[in-house]
This record gives C-alpha cells, sequence and structure tokens, in this order.
C-alpha cells in the first residue's frame, strides 16, 4: 500500500502568488511558507510587496499588472520552476449596467480570466507533473447581486468552467478554484471607510455563521488544493453558507 504523508506540506516547492501583496494572496503566501515553500510574490504596487517580502522573512517580488500581459510575462520569465501558481488578483470593478461604461466593467473580464490565461500560459513550460494552479472564484458566481456586480459575476463564472477544461487539458497539472465569499480584505477598501464598514456589516448580518471571513481562512483552503494531490476542477467554497441565503 501506497504510503502518504497526512501533514501537509510544501517543502522546497516554487509557489508562486500573483496578487499577493495584500489579503488573501498574502495570508496565501504566508501559509505556503509556513509549510516548507519558497515564495515568488507578484503585484501591482511595489511598496507593498517589499513589506509584504519581509514580513514573509523572505520572498523573491515582481511587479506587474495581471490585466497585462507584457507585464506578466515579463515578471514570469526569470523563473526557472514554478511547482504551484495561485492567482489572487483583480478588483472590485462594479457598477449597474445603465449607469456605466461597458468598457469600464469588461474590465473585470480581463483581470479574471484574461489576466489568469497569460500568467498559465507564461507558467507552463516552467511547470512539473506535480504542479498545481489555484484560480480566484467567488460567491456572486452561484449568487448574483442586483448591486452592480453582474460582470464579475459572469467573471467568477467563467473562471469555474476554465478551470474545469484546463484540469483536463493541461493534466496531470491540476487546477481548481477558491471561491471565497465576503472577506475582510483590502479589496473593499475601494468603498471608503465607511462603505466598506456598511457593505461587511450588512454581508455579515445575512451569513449562518454570522461573520464575514478573514484571508487566513481562505488561504488554508488554497493550501488544501495545493497539497492534495487527487483534487482537480473542483471548487472550494469558503464563504460562510453565503450562497444559501
Amino acid at each position: 500500500m501506497q504510503a502518504f504523508d497526512f501533514h501537509a506540506s510544501l517543502q522546497d516547492c516554487e509557489v508562486v502568488v500573483i496578487g499577493g501583496g495584500t489579503g488573501i494572496g498574502f495570508a496565501t503566501a504566508l501559509a505556503a511558507k509556513a509549510r516548507g515553500a519558497r515564495i515568488t510574490l507578484i503585484g501591482r504596487d511595489a511598496t507593498k510587496l517589499k513589506a509584504a517580502a519581509i514580513q514573509l522573512g523572505g520572498a523573491s517580488i515582481s511587479v506587474a499588472d495581471i490585466a497585462d500581459r507584457a507585464s506578466v510575462e515579463a515578471a514570469l520569465a526569470g523563473l526557472t520552476r514554478i511547482d504551484h501558481l495561485v492567482i489572487t488578483a483583480g478588483s472590485l470593478l462594479a457598477g449597474k449596467l445603465a449607469e456605466s461604461d461597458p468598457d469600464m466593467l469588461l474590465k473585470a473580464l480581463q483581470e479574471r480570466i484574461a489576466g489568469p490565461l497569460y500568467a498559465i500560459k507564461a507558467s507552463l513550460t516552467k511547470m512539473p507533473g506535480t504542479g498545481s494552479i489555484v484560480l480566484m472564484g467567488g460567491q456572486f458566481s452561484d449568487r448574483p447581486a442586483g448591486n452592480g456586480t453582474a460582470v464579475i459575476s459572469a467573471a467568477v463564472r467563467g473562471i469555474e468552467g476554465l478551470a474545469r477544461a484546463l484540469a483536463l487539458e493541461l493534466a496531470p497539472i491540476r487546477v481548481n478554484v477558491i471561491s471565497p465569499g465576503f472577506i475582510d480584505t483590502p479589496l473593499f477598501d475601494v468603498l471608503g471607510a465607511e462603505g466598506r464598514q456598511t457593505v461587511l456589516a450588512q454581508a455579515a448580518a445575512t451569513l449562518p455563521v454570522g461573520r464575514v471571513g478573514h484571508p487566513e481562512e481562505v488561504a488554508r483552503g488554497i493550501a488544501f488544493l495545493l497539497t492534495n494531490g487527487y483534487m482537480t476542477g473542483e471548487v472550494l467554497h469558503i464563504d460562510g453558507g453565503g450562497r444559501l441565503v
């Protein structure tokens, strides 16, 4: 019988986190580092990346915009091996269609669909067959809201289909999706302090668990997806029961 290591380890693995400067991405980098991984952080803000690398006790950093193919390719070009690729990058681009420029709203697809495709394509020649990819979905895939998140809903629903298809196309590389609900991260900072507090408080009041989530809770889910070699083409929901209410 094959022996299994039930203590999830990423010892000596090269883990790349795009969007790793803050929030879920940074928490994921912390979780992977604690499991023995070497970390590369990629994001748009060099200052935040440098601060994150210091907090991690050391990490490689590279600046890139997930929606810009050239910058993504340049950020990944210097890497020789990528065991696991985690993509958490993506901003909160919301607006009701009747009141918004469709081209602005479509940036959500550029960040959440096109961007991951750029990163995956640039990583494939560096990734062994034992490697894995984790993409970022979201609760709006199953529970859309009439609050200007229609295009984001389309994007996170699309990323699930993309992951299932790529799990077959790229096999034996594994491809999975993490699907968070409302998580207390800097993503909501664009709403301003008062707007952020209002949105998160309203969400907490509706959830079965009675609160919004923490980045570390999502990061533990991502670590599970990275270390479970028998899981591919799946969507792991960490939403406090948000899909149910």
